[in-house]
This record gives structure tokens, C-alpha cells and sequence, in this order.
């Protein structure tokens, strides 16, 4: 490893740890969690699918609206390394998915026209209990090394103590419950990125960036401003003006 990337490493580490010891927004925590994997892991574009307590499984975070689409569909058709990960525990991992053709027909075609070839699943796992998946793809085929999967694990370690926010509040009930009050906070937040990319003309990716930006500089959970967005106590006006100001938007 490089003393740059080791750099990185750290600063993520140091980033999401310190996000634990205050009055965190989960929601936020969990998108942290797959940018990171985007930006330190040999990926283009990660996504995170939680389980709630029947063990159906649903979108928590995605780095982009074209990952956005292609988990949505992977649960649609109830088809996927995500969805076999989850499954049976284990990792998944698909070098080139024009290998999977047979395995993943639907699937493999909808990440081929979404300009993904390849993919790499990790388990999220809690006390012998597996809370979710993490989907890591790439736009060229290839292989992570075992280095890049054992830092998606490690940050992966770091997610799940942060939905369960007591470490021994490990029983499945405790887990179910937090698990799907992430993943009602993660609806509201959805909700509100519709608002404000219909009311401003902006993509879904731009409407995410410019709610986590003014929940940030106001120090408000992202939670909370989506919720305010979709309750209208708090103006779409305001954090667009704000992103632009904040040369988030042009």
C-alpha cells in the first residue's frame, strides 16, 4: 500500500469513527460507507442493500443514480450476487460478469447496459448474523486483491456497529429494530432527493449532494433535513442557494 492510499485509509477510518462518538445520523454513515469504498477500493460504484426483520432486503446507500438503479433492479428480479451474498454469508465474487451470463441472466444484462463488468459482493455481518450486503463494481473486468476486500469488510465492521449504536445490543430483535429505522430514515431521505431534483431541475446524485451538504454545514442530522424538506418546514430554495454558494452546483 502506498503512503498516500495509507493515507486515505486512516482518514476514513479516522472520518467514520468519529462520526460514532456523537449523536450520528445512520443514513449518513452508511452513505460515507460506500463512497469510501468508491474512492479507496479499485471499484467505480458501490452500493448497500439491509435486511429488514421478515429478511426482505432493500436499498440503504448507493454512490450513484445508474448503482441506484441497477440494486433496485437486482431486488426487482430478485436475481444477483448481492442477493446470494446475503443468502448464504459469503462473499461473491464475479472477476467479469460476462462470466455470469448463465448464473445471472437478467441481471447480467442490465449491468452490462449500465457499463458495469464487474462485481464483487461482501457480506455485512453482526454476531453471526448477516444485517445486509455490499455490492463493489467495476467498470473493466478484473479482480480485487485481498487487501481491497479485507478493507471493504473492515469498513463494513464499522457500518454495523453504527446501526446497532450499543455493542451489546446484539440480539436479533435489537438488530431489526435499528435495521429498519435505517431504512425508514433512508425513504424520507429518497422523498426529499425527489424534491428537490424535481423543484431545482437537477439529477438525483446532484439533489443527494446538495441535502448531505446543508445537513453538514448546519450540523443537522441528514435524516432530520430530509424530513423537514418533505414536511415543506424547511425550503428546497434554501439548500439549493446554499449548494451554490457552497460551489456544490454551478
Amino acid at each position: 500500500m502506498t503512503e498516500g492510499r495509507e493515507r486515505e485509509v486512516i482518514n476514513a477510518f479516522v472520518a467514520m469513527s468519529n462520526e460514532l462518538v456523537d449523536d450520528y445520523d445512520v443514513v449518513d454513515v452508511l452513505a460515507q460507507l460506500t463512497d469510501y469504498c468508491a474512492e479507496l477500493l479499485d471499484i467505480s460504484a458501490a452500493g448497500l442493500l439491509l435486511a429488514d426483520g421478515r429478511g426482505v432486503l432493500h436499498l440503504a446507500a448507493s454512490t450513484s443514480d445508474r448503482m441506484h438503479h441497477l440494486e433496485m433492479f437486482q431486488l426487482q428480479r430478485d436475481e444477483g450476487p448481492c442477493l446470494d451474498c446475503f443468502h448464504d454469508g459469503q462473499q461473491v465474487l464475479v472477476p467479469d460478469l460476462a462470466e455470469a451470463e448463465e448464473r445471472w441472466p437478467q441481471f447480467s444484462a442490465a449491468a452490462g447496459d449500465a457499463g458495469f463488468r464487474s462485481v464483487h459482493a461482501v457480506p455485512m455481518l453482526l454476531t453471526g448474523n448477516v444485517l445486509g450486503a455490499l455490492g463493489l463494481f467495476g467498470d473493466q473486468p478484473g479482480a480485487l486483491d485481498a487487501d481491497d476486500l479485507a478493507l471493504a469488510q473492515a469498513l463494513l465492521h464499522v457500518a454495523s456497529v453504527a446501526i446497532v449504536n450499543d455493542r451489546s445490543a446484539t440480539d436479533r430483535a435489537t438488530v431489526n429494530s435499528q435495521l429498519q429505522k435505517a431504512l425508514t430514515s433512508r425513504i424520507t431521505v429518497e422523498q426529499a432527493k425527489g424534491v428537490i431534483a424535481y423543484a431545482g431541475d437537477l439529477s438525483m446524485d446532484d439533489a443527494f449532494a446538495v441535502l448531505r451538504r446543508y445537513a453538514r454545514d448546519h450540523g443537522i442530522k441528514l435524516s432530520v433535513t430530509a424530513s423537514r424538506v418533505v414536511d415543506r418546514d424547511l425550503k428546497y430554495e434554501l439548500l439549493i442557494q446554499h449548494a451554490r454558494a457552497a460551489a456544490v452546483l454551478p
